[in-house]
């Protein structure tokens, strides 16, 4: 199976990759390695979760959140590519959640784009990650997502 099969066996859809929203490219190569700036949780144009994880959202939402912001960022990857069959690996998933200041399990809210990931790309979806929280968020999204591809 590929990974957009994969991915669709998980009742997602891979969307187009979205444009940048300020001064800036949506992804960039350098030698064999992608990187994607940071990706919103869009679906068809609209921020599909807004709000701070522990106040205004769920856990489960923050989950969500983080799965759709990663499924952006490997529609990135995918026009980067060109395919998503020329990942030789996912290196690495950077998720900045927007969380209230007594909210401390946003770990499991990143597990919704690492488990995407490692579904997707099965061995090759095996990355490193680093979590990060603001105090604001840009345009109030409640996660952004930014990966790394070896290609």
């Amino acid at each position: 199976m590929t990974p957009e099969q994969r991915i669709e066996k998980l009742g997602l859809i891979l969307p187009q990759a979205a444009g940048a929203v300020a001064n800036y490219v949506p992804w960039a190569i350098s030698g064999n390695v992608v990187m994607t700036s940071g990706n919103l949780p869009w679906r068809d144009g609209k921020l599909a979760y807004v709000g701070r994880i522990g106040r205004e959202l769920s856990g489960e939402d923050g989950y969500k959140s983080c799965q759709l912001s990663c499924l952006n960022a490997i529609a990135q990857i995918a026009q980067a590519a060109g395919d998503l069959s020329r990942v030789k690996r996912i290196i690495r998933l950077e998720g900045t959640m927007w969380v209230d200041e007594s909210y401390k399990e946003h770990p499991k809210c990143l597990n919704g784009a690492s488990d995407l990931i490692n579904e997707a790309f099965q061995d090759k979806g095996q990355h490193t990650r680093m979590i990060y929280t603001n105090p604001v968020m840009p345009l109030d999204c409640t996660s952004l997502v930014v990966l790394y591809a070896e290609i």
